[in-house]
């Protein structure tokens, strides 16, 4: 086996362009802190980004940091804090549901699995924030797309299809993207009690207001005891997370308690504990406990998702919560990941798609991880790793058997 840790863009094509001329694929990483999401690789050569890391550009006035690809995400969002500044899409940390140590995910990962949090309803994912990268194909040739400028459109377009792409098309040198001032204040409005049917209407007519609700998720009574501390254990909890001026957040509060005054009292969560709490919410930290229970992510329409989890606890012991007003679902199973069923229910419920997070080699070696593409769709993704990586040398197989 031969790992590559390249430190230089002149290495990364140095080490490509050995596999090319070898034949021998290769499983590109960061500081794999997401090496156990998809299916596992049959390869005998790793590249990993670990020494390729550093900030390249920063220019807090014009909102654009670049930096290469294996730079800790964590230091990067330290270094934007001490400006008064964050990445909007709030990348979520894999690491710890996947039995990895937090803060070893990489600004090239970022992209890859196009990374985001409880503030995609507002904010969006990686794709909606990437204005330019480098990127060395599968045919070990260096290219760029896009720039270092919010309104750069070269190639805009080439850099979004890096994200989740997950290391099948190319490797990510140098990544650029924009950011944004950091909210000034943080409130969490936390309704107690509430069933999964009616934290669904509630956080649906929270998000169709004025309030400006930048994240809403629902927290079933076995969940709320694994988060911060056990800071919201006894009660089922329906978070409403409120972000801006101080004057702003306690107006827009006060508007959503009369709103859904008949959900009944509203407690109110400030500062640190909202951020940790809603950290904890991104990084599925309630099933992060150490073994590979099968963990799913579905995507579907929120006043549907509660229905399909219903319906998957008749036949399953499933445990569950809700991000992205209920249109993010992470389940856990006890038992075999049950992907037909799982599927089956969302295509019941009017569609969606999931994604089998965690589980033993074995099985995701033998399920399919990403939900399957139609036909049609299928073929285009296809023809594009034809044009990227035409001997597909670059984590074959991660995504989809045999591509």
């Amino acid at each position: 086996m031969t790992l590559f840790t390249p430190s230089t863009e002149a290495e990364i094509v140095e080490a490509v362009q050995w596999a090319l001329s070898e034949g021998a694929p290769v499983e590109v990483c960061g500081h794999g802190s997401k090496r156990g999401l998809g299916r596992p690789l049959q390869t005998e050569h790793t590249i990993a980004l670990s020494n390729h890391s550093g900030v390249t550009l920063y220019e807090p006035d014009e909102l654009v940091l670049s930096a290469k690809a294996g730079t800790p995400i964590a230091e990067l969002e330290a270094l934007l804090a001490s400006k008064g500044q964050a990445f909007q899409f709030e990348p979520m940390d894999y690491g710890p549901l996947l039995g990895q140590a937090a803060g070893q995910g990489s600004l090239g990962g970022a992209l890859a699995a196009n990374l985001c949090g409880p503030r995609r309803l507002k904010a969006g994912s990686a794709r909606d924030h990437v204005l330019g990268v480098r990127v060395v194909s599968g045919r070990g040739e260096l290219f760029k797309s896009g720039g270092r400028v919010v309104k750069n459109v070269t190639g805009y377009d080439l850099s979004k299809g890096m994200a989740n792409s997950w290391g099948t098309l190319g490797i990510a040198t140098e990544i650029t993207f924009k950011v944004l001032p950091a909210p000034e204040t943080e409130t969490t409005l936390v309704m107690r009690g509430l069933m999964d049917d009616e934290a669904a209407r509630a956080m649906a007519i929270a998000m169709g207001s004025s309030g400006e609700v930048a994240s809403a998720a629902h927290l079933p009574v076995n969940i709320c005891g694994r988060l911060v501390d056990g800071v919201l254990k006894g009660e089922a909890s329906t978070l409403l997370r409120l972000e801006g001026f101080a004057p702003s957040v306690a107006d827009r509060a006060a508007m959503l308690r009369g709103l859904l005054s008949s959900a009944g009292g509203i407690e109110e969560l400030s500062g640190e504990i909202s951020r940790k709490l809603w950290q904890e919410v991104r990084d599925v930290i309630p099933f992060a406990d150490g073994t590979e229970r099968p963990v799913w992510r579905v995507s579907m329409a929120p006043m549907e998702a509660y229905k399909l989890v219903a319906s998957m606890r008749m036949g399953a012991a499933a445990d569950a919560y809700y991000d992205w007003q209920g249109g993010l679902v992470w389940m856990r199973l006890d038992g075999e990941p049950e992907a037909e069923a799982v599927r089956a229910l969302i295509r019941k419920y009017g569609g969606g798609h999931a994604t089998l997070v965690r589980a033993p080699d074995a099985v995701r070696a033998a399920t399919p991880v990403f939900e399957p593409q139609p036909a049609a769709l299928a073929a285009l993704s296809k023809r594009l790793k034809q044009q990227f990586d035409p001997d597909g040398i670059l984590n074959p197989g991660r995504m989809v058997a045999g591509v």
